[in-house]
């Protein structure tokens, strides 16, 4: 038998964040966190490049961008996060935004093979979004970068 399991080492590895800017001042939360553990694990700066996107639902478009990129013989991307934040308000509107991003995250990363960490925060209120938001951006680069090693290992 043989067991895979991915590790946290980010050495050589190239990321892409895509993050919203609806509901800025959280998501700009959630990207510090990301940024600074994508570091911490070992991913240099240079290889971190990040893409605005105006809200949640064109997260998936620019991930798949992203993720069809390629740099010399293999992808341009080892992984990516999509970053984000959705906060039930009075009408049916959260539900779509959450089910549907949620959805497009997830066939980019079938689709093209590219590991993406959903790091899009669904809350009821602003609260729970801020107190969320450091530790959902950490959690993020930590999927990404355990999930890029796990798919390389397998792949090798």
């Amino acid at each position: 038998m043989t067991a895979y399991q991915g590790t946290n080492k980010g050495e050589g590895l190239r990321v892409g964040i895509v993050w919203s800017r609806f509901n800025e001042e959280i998501v700009r939360e959630l990207l510090t966190a990301c940024d600074r553990e994508l570091v911490s694990l070992g991913v240099a700066p240079e290889d971190i490049d990040v893409v605005s996107v105006p809200g949640a639902l064109e997260i998936p478009v620019a991930l798949q961008t992203l993720a069809l990129q390629k740099r010399g013989f293999g992808r341009r991307y080892d992984a990516l996060v999509a970053l984000g934040c959705v906060i039930r308000g009075e009408t049916y509107h959260f539900e779509v935004v959450a089910n549907e991003s949620a959805r497009g995250v997830l066939d980019v990363q079938l689709e093209t093979g590219v590991p993406v960490a959903n790091g899009v925060l669904t809350t009821q209120d602003e609260a729970q979004a801020t107190a969320r938001a450091p530790v959902k951006g950490a959690e993020a680069a930590q999927v990404a970068i355990e999930m890029a090693n796990l798919l390389r290992d397998i792949s090798s």
